[in-house]
């Protein structure tokens, strides 16, 4: 077997980030024996029941990937996918799956990873919350402009001169960071943020401007940020760009706002650095006043541009709730919130406990927990600056603050610096409620957690993003 080769396989198996797993027999030969062992495929665009013709695109000692280059038998797990740029684009990776298999998939996979990462063999795990609205749920969506579009393998075979090549504004093609799909309506989010998308494109299409490449870092677009109350009629447009440009920006606002009245607030990002990241060094408001708010179990939120908010609004009270029935809390607890982002989890728990405090390293999320505090009348509820990838012990003598009965963390996808977990085991709160949006970086950490005095009781997943492979989970931990 070699990169390359093609192969017929029986697709039987589903593994994390959406891989139809195939099983064949490999012949391993030594000088005085053939030995036979089983070798595993993982085959991207594939499902349990389907029939493929792969081709490999990678080789290890114990595994190989491919991708499906045909189809012969398609399995009954199958749907139409509604979206136009399914297959190309990486956003999506399961619409062609029915839902009800996508939540499945997801369930099994997190005792899979708990199991196989954690070497925990008895989770309580209970059932997937699904979501009700599988299409236009997430209330931001950042777009990328690129230099190079993608182009499909007709146009590259096309001997005719391929129009507007230079110039995308889109999402970024798996593994490829400096070619973006040119896209003119995403499903996960509102019509009303399609309609920015491509008014945006067409305004600086029609001027010309420069975009910003990584290969000699010039160029004025970078990023298209649309951010979108679930409960509030409000929107924020924020363009990332690499400089000041001041007269370009004040007339793509008053365009905008011209074309569309829903729009309450506009910002400018600057972003002075090299890297492709979608914030800035600082910003400027254009109009409005530089946030948005949302609700969440009825409390009210403000989010600024650069602030964390959980992109699907309707399943973020779903996550909560399961959060706030893991802790079981009798309103004697005092509580640290561990990356508490603009507070939402600490006011959502507000009235059943004593005291919370959080603790967090983006100062512009703090400034916005302290708002969205007043904002809900809470009063048993600090917000603390604090580098998580760092001991936050020091921060908790230097203010005198109690030790906590119950510790909430739900930590980036990188999961939590081993500092942050060492912290954890030293304070000994009776609980801690762990959210994650990777479940195998949450299992190494609770791994270690459970190495170090405390036992998993239970877990449950919340399906936060249909038809992608990304999954929410809650785990609930008890010294």
């Amino acid at each position: 077997m070699k990169k390359g080769d093609l192969l017929e396989l029986e697709i039987s198996g589903y593994a994390f980030e959406g891989k139809g797993v195939a099983k064949i027999i490999k012949e391993v030969h030594s000088e005085d024996e053939t030995q036979t062992k089983k070798f595993v495929v993982f085959v991207n665009g594939s499902y349990p029941g389907d029939k493929a013709t792969a081709q490999i695109t990678k080789i290890r000692k114990s595994y190989a990937e491919a991708r499906v280059k045909d189809l012969l038998t398609k399995s009954s797990l199958r749907t139409k996918p509604e979206c136009k740029y399914f297959g190309i684009c990486g956003g999506c990776k399961a619409q062609d799956l029915i839902y009800l298999q996508q939540t499945k998939f997801k369930e099994e996979q997190v005792k899979e990873i708990f199991e196989r990462i954690g070497d925990i063999k008895d989770l309580e795990l209970l059932p997937i919350i699904p979501s009700d609205k599988i299409y236009y749920y997430r209330n931001k969506m950042e777009f990328s402009f690129a230099a190079k579009r993608w182009l499909s393998e007709s146009e590259i075979s096309s001997k005719q001169e391929i129009a507007d090549k230079d110039f995308a504004l889109g999402l970024h093609i798996p593994g490829l960071f400096d070619k973006v799909l040119d896209i003119d309506e995403c499903r996960l989010q509102s019509q009303l943020s399609n309609g920015i998308l491509n008014f945006t494109r067409d305004f600086f299409k029609s001027r010309e401007t420069t975009i910003f490449t990584i290969q000699n870092h010039t160029g004025y677009l970078r990023n298209l940020i649309i951010r979108q109350s679930s409960f509030h009629n409000e929107v924020m447009v924020n363009l990332v760009t690499s400089e000041e440009n001041e007269k370009l920006f004040a007339e793509y606002r008053d365009s905008l706002l011209e074309k569309f009245n829903g729009v309450t607030t506009v910002v400018n990002n600057i972003n002075l650095k090299k890297s492709l990241v979608a914030t800035g060094d600082y910003e400027i408001i254009f109009h409005g006043a530089g946030f948005i708010y949302d609700s969440i179990g009825g409390r009210k939120f403000r989010i600024s541009a650069n602030s964390f908010f959980q992109t699907n609004t309707l399943q973020a009270e779903k996550l909560y709730q399961t959060a706030l029935e893991f802790a079981g809390f009798n309103g004697s607890e005092i509580v640290y919130d561990l990356y508490s982002g603009a507070g939402t989890i600490p006011i959502f728990i507000s009235n059943h406990v004593k005291y919370i405090y959080g603790f967090e390293s983006v100062e512009p999320a703090v400034a916005d927990a302290k708002v969205n505090l007043e904002l809900n009348g809470v009063e048993n509820f600090e917000p603390l600056i604090a580098d998580l990838n760092k001991s936050f012990l020091p921060k908790i003598s230097e203010r005198n603050i109690p030790k906590p009965n119950l510790i909430i963390a739900d930590p980036p996808r990188s999961g939590m610096n081993p500092k942050t977990v060492n912290d954890i085991l030293n304070l000994k709160p009776a609980k801690v409620v762990y959210i994650s949006c990777n479940p195998a970086t949450q299992a190494r950490d609770i791994k270690l957690l459970c190495d170090g005095g405390y036992k998993l009781i239970k877990a449950r997943p919340v399906d936060m993003f249909p038809h992608t492979y990304h999954i929410e989970n809650v785990a609930l931990l008890e010294l």
